[in-house]
């Protein structure tokens, strides 16, 4: 009986000193069942033919018929290269990036200056991807365009329909996404670069290494749970793509279909012209299933590898 009173006892003291914790912790809870759980209800929409008369629950189900409109058109093989060559080049060369630019932040020791360039890389990731498209357009026009009438025009060369050659655009894509995105992944990395203790660079300093070794025996391992778990994470959502960076930087042109086209803008235009919520509700299903078993998948991998990196 004691025990059990003393047992309560110091339940209740620990519960009173983490209450602030606790308290802290009830906005993010809030957020994640009003944005993550309860919307998940909504999966039955992917199994029936949605009559707005009748409503979500009395209308018919359909079973897997709404997942015959990814699988049985004539596009799926190249909406589903599309989404996921796009995502393993952005994966990988947005990794490389990051990781650069925040070993060079960390390198450089004027504070003020290191201030000035932490904000400059990451204001492309603060700008609406509206904002990007346009600008992206005043690059890329065919008669107003600064790269056909600063650039090829000044060498001499013809203009070029930039949203009617479908052959360099998945240079431009991935050239836009790592513009925007790398600023932010970069800041990640570089917290956790600061993050390494010093006195490891100082003895590798005293002991001769250079900077690169330094680079390479410490700060790359010091890196790499930080790059698993981020890895991880967009392994987890590489059956999605970013809708705007799909749809509005190529400005919806017809003639890049076969390079721009992804699950996420191929399901736009489907609802658009045929308004079939059920469709659309059937591929959000499928490419969170998909990405949950790869995250599972790589998890596990990882786990063999070095357990103390895994996610779980």
């Amino acid at each position: 009986m004691n025990k059990s009173v003393k047992h309560r006892s110091a339940g209740h003291s620990r519960f009173k000193r983490y209450l602030p914790l606790y308290l802290m912790m009830i906005p993010g809870l809030v957020y994640l069942g009003i944005n993550n759980y309860i919307p998940m209800a909504g999966i039955i929409i992917a199994f029936k033919k949605v009559n707005y008369a009748k409503g979500v629950l009395k209308s018919p189900w359909v079973g897997f018929k709404n997942f015959e409109f990814l699988f049985t058109s004539k596009d799926a093989w190249v909406i589903t290269r599309n989404t996921i060559l796009y995502n393993l080049v952005f994966i990988v060369l947005g990794t490389v990036l990051s990781v650069a630019v925040a070993i060079i932040l960390n390198e450089i020791r004027l504070k003020r200056a290191k201030k000035v360039y932490q904000t400059l890389i990451l204001i492309p990731f603060l700008i609406s991807i509206i904002v990007v498209s346009y600008l992206s357009y005043a690059f890329l026009s065919t008669d107003n365009g600064f790269i056909n009438n600063s650039i090829i025009k000044a060498a001499g060369g013809e203009p070029v329909n930039w949203y009617a050659e479908p052959a360099y655009w998945p240079f431009i894509l991935t050239l836009v996404f790592l513009w925007k995105s790398f600023g932010y992944n970069s800041i990640i990395y570089y917290a956790t670069v600061v993050g390494i203790d010093q006195s490891y660079y100082e003895a590798a300093a005293i002991d001769g290494a250079t900077r690169w070794e330094r680079v390479k025996y410490i700060t790359f391992p010091g890196l790499k749970s930080t790059i698993i778990t981020l890895t991880l994470l967009a392994v987890g959502r590489i059956f999605y793509s970013d809708f705007g960076l799909f749809y509005l930087i190529p400005m919806n042109s017809g003639p890049l279909f076969d390079v721009t086209n992804t699950i996420d803008t191929y399901v736009y235009r489907g609802l658009m012209q045929m308004n079939n919520i059920g469709m659309s509700s059937a591929a959000g299903l499928y490419q969170s299933i998909v990405g949950f078993i790869l995250v599972l998948t790589a998890n596990s991998i990882v786990t063999k590898l070095s357990k103390d990196d895994a996610l779980f």
